[in-house]
Order: C-alpha cells, then sequence, then structure tokens
C-alpha cells in the first residue's frame, strides 16, 4: 500500500472525526475506510494529490461535469470526457477510451477484465487503468497518468482543457544501422525513429494518394498513366517542436532562379521525391507533422518506449497489430491476421454475445430516409456502444437501396432478392434472399403490384412511399403519375412534372404511390374515393416473424455452408471480381454475434466476393451476410472506429447498432 503523506493522515483523522463522534464508531468506521482505500489504487493516488495549489493531473476543485470535446494544448478535438467525485471529494477524471487511444497515441493492450484496461504509452511497464461504462462510452479513469505525465487539467464549460509538457523532437533517425540487429549493418529504408526529450501526444493519419513529379520541360504534355498504385501519404504529427536545422536536413534544396531575366520559363519549386520514406517535416502551431509516402499494401506501425524517449514508427504490409480485449460484458474487441492460402488477411471484428446486447437499424436521419453521414458521427446520436455500417444507398441523391425495417415497420423496402438479415429483441437471427410482396386491392378485383416500398432504386412500376420516407416526396424520375391515399381511400391525383423539382406531402394518416413509365395508366384505374387495401407478404415467410431487417449482400453463408451467388442477387461481373475493403455481418454456432471489417491484404488488394466468404467462415460465421463495403466500411466502437483513420471513411446512409442490454 501507499505510503500516507503526513496531510492526507490529518485528512482521513478528520473523516473518520466527522463519521463517528464517540470511540467506539471511530473503530469501526477507520478499517472500514482504510480498507476501501487499500483496494482502490487509483482513489488512493487521488488523495495522494495536495489540496492546495494544484499540481499537474490534478483539476481545480468544482462540481462534477462532463463534456463532448478536449482542448489539447489549445487545439480543440470531438471527445467525451467527464469529472465525477472521488473519496474525500476528489476529483477522478475520466476520458472516453476512442478519444484516449486515437488524439493521444495510447496503445491498448489484450486484456479479459472488461474493468480494467491495460495501456503502453512511453514505458517499458503496462499501465492498467480502471473502466466505467455510460452512454454509448467506455471510459477510462485517467487521474494518476495525468498525474504521472505531469498534465495540466481543467474544466472549463464543455471543454476538458488538457496542457501537456513542451516536447522538443531531438534528432530524426532514417534506416539507422543502431536500430538493425546487432552484428548487421543493412540499411533500413522501412522504419523511421523520432528521438523525443520527453513523451508527448501523437496522432496518426491516411491521406491522399501521392502524385508523380511532373516534367516541368513538357507542361503540355500527357501525363503517363501509373503502371502501378501510387504510394499514399501518411501523417504522424506530435505535440512537439524541432529544430529548424533538422527541419532544414529533409528539405529540399531550392535552386537558384535563372540567371537571364528574359526567361520565360520559371524552375518549379523543389518536390521530395515520391518514392521517398521521409517525404517533409514541418512545425505548424506548436506541432511537428511528418509526411511518409507509403507503398500501397503497407501501413505504419507505430510504438512508444521510453530511456530514451522514442517514436518507432515501421512501414510494414501487416502494419496491424493483433488484439483481444474485452471492452464490456459480453463485447470483445478481436484483430488479427487470417491466411488464405499464400494471402494474409487484417480482420477487425467485434464479438456480441447475444443474451446481453440489442441490434438496431441505424439510419443517418431519424425524421427522414434522405442523407447521409459517416459512421462516426451517426452512432453516438443513437448512443451504440458499437455499430457497422449497413446497406447499399445512393451517393449521390442519399437514397437507401434495400431493406430496412425497425420495430415491425418498413423504413425502405427490399430491392433484387437480394441478401438480408432478420433479428429479435431475444437474441434470435436470420440469415436469407428477401422479397416483399405488396399488392393494392381496389374494387372489381383489382389487384396492382407494388414493386418498391421507399426506395431509391428507380424503375418502371408502382412505388409506394410512406411517412417513413419523410415529409414529403419528390419525383425522382419525370412525369410520374401521383396517387394519394389517405385513410384507405384515393384523396388526390396529380403529375410529378420534371425530376426533382417539385416535392409533394407525404400524409401522416396513408401514404403516396407513384407510377413510372408504362404503369402510369393505372392511375386512370384509382379516380378519387376509389377505397384501397393492402397485401403485403415477405419471401421467405420466416421474415415476417422478425422485427428488425437490414439488407445488403450477397449472402454469404447460410446454415454452416457457403452459398456465394452474387449473380443471382444481381450484382454486376464489376462487383463480384473487384478486390475491395469488405464488411460483414454474422452469427455463430453458439448465437454469438459477430461485425467484421477486412482490409487490404498484406502488401495488395482486399478480398473478393469469395474470399470474403471464405474468411468470414474462418471467423466461425454458421450464417453471414456481405454489407456495403469500400470505403464505406466502418467498424465503431464507443466514440472511434476501430478498423481505419476517420478521414478516410466515406459518409453512409445507415448502419446496425449494438446496444448493452440494461441489467
Amino acid at each position: 500500500m501507499l505510503k500516507m503523506p503526513n496531510w492526507y493522515r490529518q485528512k482521513y483523522h478528520n473523516a473518520v472525526t466527522k463519521l463517528a463522534k464517540h470511540q467506539a464508531l471511530r473503530l469501526i468506521a477507520s478499517p472500514i475506510i482504510a480498507t476501501i482505500l487499500s483496494v482502490s489504487p487509483s482513489w488512493m493516488a487521488i488523495a495522494q494529490q495536495p489540496p492546495i495549489n494544484p499540481q499537474p493531473g490534478q483539476l481545480r476543485r468544482q462540481a462534477q461535469s462532463a463534456g463532448n470535446q478536449i482542448s489539447l494544448n489549445g487545439r480543440i478535438i470531438p471527445g467525451a470526457w467527464m469529472v465525477r467525485l472521488g473519496v474525500f471529494d476528489q476529483q477522478v477524471i475520466y476520458l472516453s477510451d476512442g478519444l484516449f487511444r486515437q488524439a493521444l497515441g495510447v496503445d491498448f493492450l489484450n486484456s479479459n477484465n472488461p474493468k480494467q484496461q491495460p495501456i503502453q504509452w512511453f514505458s517499458s511497464i503496462p499501465q492498467t487503468l480502471v473502466t466505467l461504462l455510460q452512454a454509448g462510452y467506455r471510459y477510462l479513469d485517467i487521474t494518476e497518468f495525468a498525474q504521472k505525465a505531469n498534465w495540466q487539467v481543467q474544466v472549463n464549460g464543455n471543454t476538458l482543457v488538457i496542457v501537456t509538457p513542451q516536447a522538443r523532437i531531438k534528432n530524426l533517425i532514417i534506416g539507422h544501422e543502431a536500430l538493425n540487429p546487432p552484428g548487421t549493418s543493412t540499411i533500413r529504408e522501412n522504419r523511421v525513429v523520432v528521438d523525443l526529450d520527453s513523451p508527448t501526444p501523437w496522432i496518426v493519419r491516411q491521406g491522399l494518394p501521392i502524385k508523380p513529379t511532373q516534367t516541368p520541360d513538357a507542361p503540355d504534355a500527357i501525363a503517363p498513366q501509373p503502371t502501378t498504385i501510387p504510394n499514399r501519404e501518411w501523417r504522424i504529427t506530435l505535440d512537439a517542436l524541432t529544430d529548424p536545422a533538422l527541419i532544414q536536413r529533409y528539405t529540399p534544396i531550392t535552386p537558384a532562379p535563372p540567371s537571364l531575366p528574359n526567361l520565360i520559363k520559371q524552375l518549379p519549386p523543389p518536390q521530395p521525391n515520391p518514392d521517398s520514406l521521409l517525404q517533409k517535416i514541418e512545425v505548424v502551431n506548436n506541432q511537428t507533422i511528418i509526411s511518409l509516402s507509403v507503398p500501397f499494401g503497407s501501413a505504419p506501425r507505430i510504438t512508444t518506449v521510453n530511456n530514451p524517449n522514442r517514436l518507432i514508427i515501421e512501414i510494414r504490409p501487416d502494419a496491424m497489430v493483433e488484439r483481444n480485449i474485452a471492452w464490456a460484458d459480453g463485447l470483445r474487441w478481436r484483430q488479427q491476421f487470417i491466411s488464405l492460402g499464400q494471402e494474409r488477411f487484417p480482420v477487425v471484428w467485434l464479438e456480441a454475445n447475444h443474451t446481453t446486447v440489442k441490434l438496431q437499424p441505424m439510419p443517418t436521419n431519424p425524421n427522414t430516409l434522405v442523407g447521409t453521414a459517416p459512421l462516426l458521427e451517426t452512432a453516438p446520436k443513437y448512443l451504440a456502444v458499437a455499430a457497422i455500417n449497413g446497406g447499399y444507398f445512393n451517393r449521390n441523391n442519399r437514397l437507401p437501396l434495400g431493406a430496412i425495417r425497425r420495430d415491425n415497420q418498413w423504413l425502405s423496402g427490399p430491392i433484387l432478392n437480394r441478401g438480408a438479415i432478420a433479428w429479435n429483441n431475444s437474441g434470435q437471427f436470420y440469415v436469407g434472399r428477401l422479397t416483399l410482396q405488396e399488392t393494392l386491392i381496389a374494387p372489381n378485383n383489382l389487384q396492382l403490384p407494388i414493386l418498391f416500398l421507399n426506395s431509391g432504386y428507380v424503375q418502371n412500376g408502382i412505388a409506394r412511399y410512406t411517412p417513413n420516407w419523410g415529409p414529403t416526396y419528390t419525383p425522382l424520375t419525370d412525369n410520374e403519375a401521383i396517387v394519394i391515399v389517405q385513410k384507405n381511400a384515393v384523396s388526390s391525383q396529380l403529375t410529378g412534372g420534371k425530376a426533382g423539382e417539385t416535392a409533394i406531402p407525404i400524409p401522416q394518416d396513408g401514404y403516396l404511390l407513384t407510377m413510372r413509365g408504362t404503369s402510369a395508366t393505372a392511375a386512370a384505374q384509382l379516380p378519387v374515393g376509389t377505397k384501397v387495401a393492402l397485401s403485403s407478404v415477405t419471401n421467405p415467410v420466416d421474415f415476417s416473424r422478425y422485427p428488425n431487417i437490414v439488407g445488403a449482400g450477397p449472402l454469404l453463408i447460410q446454415n454452416g455452408q457457403i452459398v456465394l451467388d452474387a449473380k443471382a442477387e444481381k450484382f454486376s461481373n464489376a462487383f463480384i471480381a473487384e478486390k475491395a475493403i469488405r464488411s460483414g455481418i454474422c452469427t455463430t454456432a453458439t448465437g454469438t454475434l459477430i461485425i467484421a471489417a477486412v482490409h487490404n491484404r498484406a502488401g495488395g488488394a482486399g478480398p473478393t466476393l469469395a474470399e470474403h466468404a471464405q474468411l468470414m467462415k474462418q471467423l466461425g460465421c454458421v450464417n453471414a451476410l456481405n454489407l456495403d463495403g469500400g470505403s464505406s466500411t466502418s467498424l465503431y466502437l464507443g466514440g472511434q472506429l476501430l478498423d481505419r483513420s476517420p478521414n478516410t471513411a466515406a459518409r453512409v446512409h445507415n448502419g446496425i447498432g449494438i446496444f448493452l442490454q440494461q441489467k
């Protein structure tokens, strides 16, 4: 147990005296308080801070508070935090773990206890932080960590202000012999070591492809098409200053201007070689930004060490660090490489116990089906602890292209007999190819098939739009015949006019029918006042038993067998053959739910659909569905994306959220 300072002994004595006014109760209270302190190291550390003149890591005294952003050395960063009162009203500082990991560069280590998270940050000995789950986030108690790191922490309204000690980069080593195994002298150009005088926050971000250097002598020439995929820029940003001489060492030399004044052409500014690992070093707002040129199929793996304090950057095709973290009761974060023949694929996934979680479809906008947003923004709106991107959508008009059913209400109907996953709140799931057959029934045995429901998929035929679509419908094609139905009777008819121009209100007590192409003549059979009814059935009928459905496709695995048939689900040949980043959802033989993201194979592109099906089977999936992929792929957990840099994730229309059951 930590030694009590004298001021703390006095405070301990005063607390015992308050609790008991006579000797007998003091004898009872004293060991109780001592026991509490002995089993709570972080509380003990808080109590050891002197009560006067706040020290680094200690908050100025105030009431409990919370917010959704921090100020880190003067820069505003979104992220959840809380301050709570601990023993003797000492304040405990909590940061959401996503913010702690991605904004400060803290490395999370494997764990089997969701109430504690081991971390590593410029230290040879891991530290363990206490966790706290609340409102879709997992918070970490960083009180002791901040104190040891000499951080100044203060609450300012909605903002937690953190000021870290000013660090300086002492040296930058590229492919240095000292980093190789003893006895070797091979220079490794795929490694950069940043020497620091003290630990400091850092972040890494993936940037855009690096264009080849243009030839200045032929400005009008057609640039040759690259035969290989260009390198990508990655930026490592540290809260540290850099000596100007060090920056100059890695800055291209500016050529002297032409000596003849009448030269029309001027030499272009110097450009770094796009194939050189280190592209640029610059200092902006007291931060040092190191820009690297990284080959396609590789990425930086970054670790920190102390004695001396160093940031070690390795460019590797297998850069992902394998993890197995118990994040919450019934929810585990895993990532590892999975082999298919000679190929290795980085897979990041979440395993959820079906008895401890609930699922919910999450359209970007709860009031309309029009709109897209990054999953990183959508999931917190629903207070989801975890999420993955869902079904397909049209990027231009931001409308859904597949099934979304929530609490027994169709938000959007399925298309093209594509794969879907259905579930109820009892932890039961069903996966298959889904069709919805709706029929409008009118007098004189008139039956009109409704082909699409609240869908952005535009084809000839009749489509139906309900208030779940939004308050209005704007025609998606020219000259649609519009039939308004209220209280099961046709109330009006009109022509939609030019596509995209006139918004037509959707009645709250009915729906709108739009008839495209040759089906527009059916409007004449539905004069104002006609009584109508709807029949609706799913195929297979099993889907009708489940209140929640999300469609995407193609179906990958059913009853333990790979059943991939993308052509049957009307996917194009190019889509079928493409190697791309993929996302998927599945259930295992034990009922565990898995949401997974598969990124580019080591040294190459992502999996084909056939490879994706095999990878999901290796995860233990017995029923699996492919979700929207590519840049849409996003795996969310407690305020962070686990599988990619946030700036590389596209806006998506909908997702599937995971919520922990209340105990």
